[in-house]
């Protein structure tokens, strides 16, 4: 297989990522009008110029970031031939289908118009565009998850299972966690092969897996709920817990103690959270941290074997924090944002 070619050609699209120099020039415009502008001067030319037609401010950028991030990745796939990389790019666009559907179904669940449920939706995945907005004209949550089973879609067959739950309470988490849940398990069944390849595939899914049961256990705990309740909404494969340690940290008191306990983890860089915010509750702040270290283990694979699925994965994982920046950005500029706690919001790699 050709690793040299793929990854000159990923390097290359690396290299029009944007810079320190050039978020920070973003984050010091003093308006949105004036970030346009500087966006203008970016690889976005081509995708604000196009949105400027039709919108402005917040929408006008969320469209520009949109196209700009389908039309990158439809390159990606117009010229990697591995199959390799055909797989872990595969995952991670339906991690997209994944997002799509939440979106949809919140939109559904809170009845917010179908345009407003259309403009938040990214249709990169293998759920084209067209499927997405049929989905969108549905009725309601249940009407949705039909029409998906209708289509023999693999997503109906969590969201089948976790209804009845949520018809029960209305509790909406019970279907983002079956999506969740049935995502990671397909994602990591496709990657078991005894290659350096999959096990680096398998490595980044895990820290996600591990990242994201934390970031439960910490909200069930602030919400203090108990164990038994908790445990359904974890997900297997993570890399540091299994379920028994996950069980053991939904048992303890306070946000401190889970902390406390993960010293002898990777996580351990969590004890450093100022004990205030943990104190009152605010664990946004640990979140925040937790993004930063899963974006930094993505994005630091550009380190390692050149001629491996290394470069491919830690691009998605740039492209995507690239974009997260932007609108983080974006969205402080409407609220007068001081422009020192900005720089704290964003992931710089």
């Amino acid at each position: 297989m050709d690793w040299g070619y793929t990854n000159a050609r990923i390097r290359g699209m690396k290299s029009r990522l944007l810079d320190h120099h050039t978020l920070d020039t973003l984050i010091l415009q003093p308006d949105l009008e004036s970030l346009l502008g500087e966006l203008e001067k970016t690889p976005y030319r081509e995708d604000i110029v196009a949105a400027r037609g039709k919108y402005t401010g917040i929408p006008c950028i969320e469209h520009a970031l949109r196209d700009n991030f389908t039309r990158t990745f439809r390159k990606i796939l117009g010229f990697v031939r591995q199959e390799e990389a055909e797989q872990f790019i595969t995952i991670f666009l339906h991690r997209w289908d994944v997002q799509n559907l939440k979106t949809i179904l919140r939109g559904k669940n809170i009845h917010v118009t179908n345009e407003e449920i259309l403009d938040c939706l990214v249709p990169v995945g293998e759920l084209d565009e067209a499927t997405l907005t049929e989905l969108v004209r549905q009725q309601d949550v249940r009407a949705v998850i039909d029409l998906l089973a209708t289509w023999r879609i693999p997503y109906a067959k969590p969201l089948t299972a976790g209804f009845p739950a949520f018809a029960k309470n209305g509790d909406l988490s019970v279907l983002e966690c079956s999506l969740d849940q049935y995502y990671y398990r397909d994602a990591l069944d496709t990657v078991k092969a005894p290659s350096a390849n999959h096990a680096m595939i398998r490595n980044i899914l895990a820290i996600e897996i591990d990242v994201l049961n934390l970031r439960t256990v910490l909200r069930m705990i602030h919400d203090q709920v108990s164990p038994e309740d908790a445990g359904p909404f974890l997900l297997e494969g993570g890399r540091e817990f299994d379920a028994k340690k996950l069980d053991r940290l939904l048992r303890l008191h306070s946000g401190e103690e889970v902390l406390a306990a993960l010293g002898t983890t990777q996580y351990r860089f969590l004890g450093t959270t100022q004990e205030p915010g943990i104190r009152t509750g605010k664990i946004s702040v640990i979140e925040r941290q937790l993004e930063r270290f899963l974006v930094q283990k993505g994005v630091g694979l550009f380190r390692a074997d050149p001629l491996s699925v290394a470069s491919l994965i830690a691009y998605f994982w740039a492209k995507y924090n690239e974009i997260t920046n932007i609108r983080i950005i974006s969205r402080c500029k409407t609220a007068d944002f001081p422009v020192e706690h900005l720089r704290e919001e964003l992931v710089y790699v």
